[in-house]
């Protein structure tokens, strides 16, 4: 993958992430039912998904505004990642309880956002232009 291909992965995940978390937040029901089943009508559980919201949202515009720096650019990619990473053990440590399609489709695109996102990390931190000096 080149650099240009790797920004390119990287700022279309990120706006994913944006568009997701606006989902969570604006209609946390609707967004989540698949995934956690009955319990995401419950009010705590939208607490916490507009919560998880916001965290994916910020992480998505973070992403997208630094994504193209060289030194910062590759750690937000990571950073974004190691979340996806938490979700998917979570979903997987509660799967008894979750119907079985969410915790399929979370396996599929929190597991396929965490290697892509550790592969499009690497190649920025590869292929990033040396630091200049102060």
């Amino acid at each position: 993958m080149s650099r240009s291909q790797a920004l390119l992965a990287g700022r279309l995940i990120a706006a994913g992430r944006v568009l997701f978390g606006i989902a969570l937040v604006a209609k946390p029901e609707a967004t989540t039912r698949r995934w956690l089943g009955g319990s995401a009508a419950t009010a705590g559980t939208q607490v916490a998904v507009r919560a998880l919201g916001i965290r994916d949202l910020m992480l998505g515009a973070m992403t997208l505004h630094t994504v193209a720096h060289p030194q910062i650019g590759p750690r937000w990619v990571a950073t974004c990642a190691i979340n996806d990473a938490v979700d998917l053990v979570a979903t997987l440590k509660a799967r008894d309880e979750l119907p079985s399609s969410g915790v399929a489709g979370t396996v599929a695109l929190a597991g396929g956002t965490v290697v892509a996102s550790v592969a499009i990390a690497g190649v920025l931190k590869r292929t990033a232009p040396p630091a200049e000096d102060a």
